[in-house]
């Protein structure tokens, strides 16, 4: 025997001897052994990956991912996070296979109540982060952070991926059909749920901020306009300012093929937008969808954002008992804003 065993050799009776092995899976399961004066069936009743999807986690695999995201300190029972990653769609394939075997905790109740918790969350820092977004943007900005694709892609990030327990199933008129990232995006919300109940709102809210709200979307690409002149007119309107006029800024190589035109709008002596473009009416039309959107992504400096959920106790519990509120400064509303043609109709005008 060479060195080179030699070593593997009693590295492996190290290993062994450190380790349990009461949680790793036996494989083949009892049912597809051959027994004698019993007829080989001629198709397995259970296939490899069947049977490896229906055994739990190992539970240090478990408490591994509970020190992964920083929560070991509120999930002290394996079980718990186990319910975290077990889909409600697990339970079809345990009742194919194991009838008889008492069915697992899942996470439905959970995934629905922290799904309203981040809906909320998000509604609110949105708001307050940007006051005058459209109501259209604004959802499509709470989707863009808290929806099921960002939810999926978190649980990736948090390695969540091997210790979910789902099983794919059709839709049909009534249901939808379960997919790998629907039953991925019910970890995380299970997450927050858990987090509210085992601590506290403030808590809940800090998780949600920490792995959701603190990310970067464009909410340019969300804000098209159908007629940005229309529009840009209808919101200075609404402002009480002076109607917008276009007003050539600069140009080169008007007489070339590669003309270049830099258009401003100003309402006034105040500049609304500006714009460029190889001719005059693109410039203007850019120039028109720069003032609305220097409008409507106007932000709120970070440290005077004030949310609604501050004024919950701080500290472990629930919300309704009695302890001293945070302080919170409502900001001065401002007039919602629908954008003209936001329905995708041309000929139908929002008020």
């Amino acid at each position: 025997m060479g060195y080179a065993q030699r070593r593997f050799v009693s590295t492996a009776t190290k290993l062994s001897s450190s380790l349990s092995t009461a949680h790793l899976q036996k494989f083949p399961p009892k049912e597809l052994l051959f027994v004698k004066g019993r007829e080989i069936p001629t198709e397995p009743s259970i296939d490899p990956e069947t049977w490896a999807s229906l055994q739990p986690p190992p539970p240090t695999a478990l408490s591994a991912f509970a020190h992964r995201i920083g929560l070991s300190s509120v999930f002290s029972s394996p079980q718990v996070i186990q319910q975290v990653c077990t889909h409600p769609s697990f339970l079809q394939l345990l009742k194919q296979h194991k009838p008889h075997e008492q069915a697992p905790a899942t996470n439905s109740q959970l995934a629905a109540i922290g799904n309203s918790l981040m809906g909320l969350f998000a509604t609110e820092y949105v708001r307050a982060t940007y006051p005058y977004l459209p109501t259209r943007v604004m959802k499509a900005a709470v989707t863009a952070h808290v929806g099921p694709l960002p939810c999926a892609n978190v649980a990736q990030e948090m390695g969540a991926t091997p210790l979910l327990r789902w099983h794919r199933s059709r839709g049909s008129l009534l249901k939808p059909g379960v997919l790998h990232s629907d039953a991925l995006a019910s970890i995380p919300r299970a997450l927050t749920a858990l987090v509210y109940q085992q601590r506290s709102l403030p808590s809940a809210r800090q998780f949600v901020h920490t792995y959701f709200l603190s990310r970067e979307i464009d909410l340019r690409g969300m804000i098209k306009f159908l007629d940005p002149k229309k529009a840009l007119l209808e919101m200075v309107k609404k402002f009480q300012r002076e109607p917008p006029k276009s007003r050539l800024l600069k140009e080169t190589g008007r007489y070339s093929n590669s003309p270049v035109f830099v258009v401003g709008i100003f309402s006034g002596e105040d500049q609304l937008g500006e714009g460029f473009g190889s001719s005059l009416k693109m410039a203007e039309y850019r120039a028109a969808e720069d003032a609305l959107l220097r409008v409507y992504l106007t932000r709120r400096p970070s440290h005077l954002v004030q949310l609604p959920s501050q004024t919950f106790p701080q500290g472990v519990g629930d919300v309704f008992r009695k302890a001293p509120e945070g302080a919170f400064e409502p900001a001065d509303l401002v007039e919602s804003e629908i954008m003209y043609a936001s329905s995708g109709k041309s000929f139908t005008r929002r008020a």
